[in-house]
């Protein structure tokens, strides 16, 4: 029974249990059914949110694309508009313009009009008064004639020479003018160059010398120099090519030699050997050596703080030597490798005032009488052997132009030849830098007188200034104030076409009228 009741009770658990689970599960599907329900309705409600959104938002996209389209399609219409407005401003402006040509030609016709009536009228005038002037330069023709007793070409010839002399004087005095211009303004130019250059530059100054006096500590050296029968002088003037003075001097020996450099060998071989003492034709020609070693060494040297003073670089070693041999030569008692040093430093200071190739300027002014350094040994002027040298050795063409032209011996093809030329005229003219003897002197200043003297209307004349001015008195009949210019001209030129000389030389022409009276 009690199994009974336990097997009852299991299955009536378990029917119950069976219920539950049914009355569960049927719960759980609609609860599942609902949330379905509702997942599938809030879809729903999200797509049609978002359909609505996109609807929207494509509507505004269409709306913005029509306002956009709108806006270009104004501001085209605007652009057109404004260009249609510039063109009739334009065309408008166009036809004010052609109305105003219009009504200038018409003006200028009517003015073309009025000035033909004008020259018209005009030239019947003229034409009526030809005929009264042919009239009565006829008449008046015969009258002269009849007059002075002269035909129309007696008459004709007379008015000729009158024109002639009436024009010779105008232009003498048209030219006075330009020239008194000119030079004024010249002068100031040329004075502020010239004084700059100068005053940035200087050199020294040397006297000429042919001689060197050696001192000598007693007079039984004298002796020895001389030799056994002057076999010793003998073989020491043909080592060195000079002559020794040996005479009554006392402690006193000469040495003479118008090549500078050979005198200058000459000079150190004989302080050598009196220092030494041992003096015989063995020991000369060693010393001989020795000093010629020596003193081209001192040659070189010399050229190369020359070129090195003047700023001048590449020269060859040739022209270096060359410069280096200008030590010892003297022109008019200047030294002429100074001289030329000066004369690269002023046509190197006037080429930078005038805007030119300083650097060349300094060589050209540098190597303007290179030719000096070897004249004695060769036959030409120095202006044709400094030529070939500076042709031989690759100088530019401006150098050797400067060579050439620096006397006038061929024209300048460039302005630093100029410049070289001036700068070498003022080196060789500055006071104390040149000096002539006094025979020269003398015939240059006659021959400068009777130059002028040869011109007609000159009536004295007075070299100056050493020769530097010439001072000429004319016949106050002969000679006019406007003529006086042309004269001292023409006398310039000759001067210098027929003179040689140092710097430059002023002409001064005077003219003078005086008129006097006698009381009584």
């Amino acid at each position: 029974m009690e199994v009974l009741i336990l097997v009852l009770s299991v299955l009536g658990g378990a029917a119950a249990g069976a219920i539950v689970a049914l009355v569960i599960r049927n719960t759980s599907d609609k609860s599942r059914l609902q949330s379905a329900r509702n997942q599938a309705e809030q879809i729903v409600e999200t797509a049609g949110k978002e359909a609505e959104n996109s609807k929207r938002e494509a509507l505004l996209e269409a709306r913005d694309e029509a306002l956009a389209a709108k806006q270009k399609n104004e501001a085209e219409a605007e652009k057109r508009f404004e260009e249609i407005r510039r063109e009739e401003k334009r065309v408008s402006e166009l036809e004010i313009t052609a109305e105003r040509h219009v009504e200038r030609s018409k003006q200028r016709e009517r003015e073309l009009k009025e000035r033909d009536r004008v020259l018209r009228r005009q030239e019947k005038t003229v034409t009526t008064k030809e005929e009264e002037l042919d009239a009565l330069i006829a008449e008046r023709q015969e009258m002269l004639q009849r007059l002075a007793g002269k035909t129309a070409a007696q008459a004709l010839e007379e008015l000729q020479s009158t024109l002639v002399d009436k024009a010779r004087a105008d232009s003498a005095t048209m030219v006075k003018d330009i020239l008194d211009e000119a030079r004024e303004s010249a002068n100031r130019e040329a004075k502020e160059l010239i004084v700059n250059a100068i005053y940035r530059s200087a050199a020294e100054h040397t006297a000429e010398v042919t001689v060197y006096a050696i001192s000598l500590p007693n007079d039984e050296i004298k002796g020895r120099i001389i030799g056994r029968e002057g076999r010793n002088i003998r073989a020491l003037e043909a080592a060195t090519g000079v002559d020794i003075i040996v005479d009554d001097t006392p402690e006193t020996v000469v040495v003479s030699c118008f090549d500078p450099v050979r005198r200058e060998l000459g000079r150190m071989v004989l302080e050598k050997l009196v220092s030494d003492g041992r003096i015989h034709p063995g020991r000369i020609e060693e010393v001989v050596e020795k000093a010629q070693k020596e003193l081209d060494e001192r040659i070189l040297e010399y050229g190369r703080s020359a070129a090195q003073e003047a700023k001048v670089h590449g020269l060859h070693l040739e022209l270096i030597k060359a410069l280096g041999r200008m030590q010892f030569r003297t022109s008019y008692g200047q030294n002429q490798l100074k001289h030329s040093v000066e004369v690269a430093k002023l046509t190197g200071v006037l080429a930078v005032e005038l805007g030119f190739n300083a650097k060349l300027a300094r060589r050209c002014g540098l190597m303007h009488d290179i030719g000096k350094a070897i004249d004695r040994e060769s036959e030409g002027t120095h202006v044709q052997l400094g030529g070939q040298l500076a042709k031989k050795y690759g100088e530019p063409p401006e150098v050797l132009n400067t060579i050439l032209s620096h006397h006038g011996d061929v024209p300048p093809d460039n302005v630093i030849s100029v410049l070289a030329a001036s700068a070498d005229a003022i080196s060789g003219s500055r006071p104390g830098a040149r000096r002539e003897n006094v025979e020269n002197y003398i015939q240059r200043l006659h021959d400068l007188e009777e130059i002028a003297k040869g011109f007609e209307g000159v009536n004295k004349v007075y070299a100056i200034q050493a020769g530097r001015e010439v001072r000429i008195m004319v016949e106050n009949g002969k000679v006019s104030d406007a003529y006086a210019e042309v004269l001292a001209k023409d006398i310039a030129e000759k001067i210098e076409n027929e003179l040689v000389y140092p710097g430059q030389i002023k002409v001064t022409v005077i003219r003078e009228y005086r008129a006097s009276g006698v009381a009584k």
